[in-house]
């Protein structure tokens, strides 16, 4: 039966979302649970796009890319795939008409990937995070609003500068593996290895714009996906937080993490400020 294969493949992107991050697992689980299968399948599929590109350094990553792209389209076209994380993705593309222009946007930016170290421009360095982090955003939001074309449109800049906001405390925190392990620096015109407070702070300050904007999009989402949008919202906050604290010299000798008993603190504020109507 399809709909046993359907079932399995939305399981299997629940526990790719799972093992690779217990933090968004855990915003996931925020939301209410008609769409966590549909976001499960999006970070599915964003996810093993990113790990051929990022880790899988003793195969042919080209290749890989290429051909995930060639599956991706197929599955879309044809409505199913042997790839449950494609099965379940091409489902909810469909289901709440997620706009291929979004996909080829994400799938460009990971291509990048295999290729460019260095963002030397601003164009260049947008265009990224565009298609790296605003358009998941996006197709996150095409979920959260239910296919409805006007809430979407009414909620697209916010949610982009929310996926830019994520995309770049994740640069700043990875940065140390980015440089050692990858060879990569996307912030443009800056030398991390003679990172000064000042760039630090400047850095911090356009992450925090981004922010700000989205905060404006967050309170106006629908409630089926506010608390679990706000509890990831103020989990990147924290790390940012810590960032900001941490001085230039260090933010390559570690990366900032936030404990878990912190993480269930700031579900719980989350919780308390959404149910009570406080943001």
């Amino acid at each position: 039966m399809k709909q046993l294969f359907d079932q399995l493949s939305y399981q299997f992107s629940k526990d790719v979302t799972h093992a690779y991050s217990t933090s968004f697992s855990m915003a996931v689980g925020m939301l209410a649970p008609a769409i966590r299968p549909a976001i499960h399948s999006i970070y599915g599929f964003v996810r093993f796009a990113d790990e051929i590109v990022d880790t899988f350094h003793e195969y042919d990553k080209k290749s890989l890319i290429t051909r995930f792209e060639e599956d991706v389209e197929l599955a879309i076209i044809h409505k199913i795939s042997l790839n449950p994380v494609l099965n379940s993705f091409q489902e909810t593309v469909h289901k709440y008409g997620i706009e291929m222009h979004l996909i080829d946007s994400f799938m460009k930016s990971m291509k990048m990937d295999l290729h460019k170290e260095k963002y030397k421009t601003e164009a260049e360095y947008n265009e990224y995070i565009y298609g790296s982090a605003d358009v998941v955003g996006l197709m996150c939001l095409k979920v959260f609003v239910n296919g409805d074309n006007a809430e979407y449109e009414r909620l697209k800049a916010p949610a982009m500068r929310l996926g830019s906001a994520f995309q770049k405390v994740n640069f700043l925190r990875d940065i140390k593996d980015d440089i050692e392990l990858l060879n990569r620096s996307y912030f443009p015109n800056v030398d991390f290895n003679n990172l000064n407070n000042e760039v630090k702070d400047q850095i911090i300050a356009e992450i925090e714009a981004d922010f700000a904007s989205a905060y404006e999009g967050i309170i106006a989402l629908p409630p089926q996906a506010r608390f679990g949008v706000y509890t990831a919202y103020i989990y990147y906050k924290q790390l940012l937080n810590k960032l900001k604290k941490t001085p230039s010299t260090k933010i390559l000798d570690t990366r900032i993490r936030v404990p878990n008993s912190v993480k269930l603190g700031l579900m719980a504020k989350s919780y308390v400020s959404t149910k009570l109507n406080l943001l």
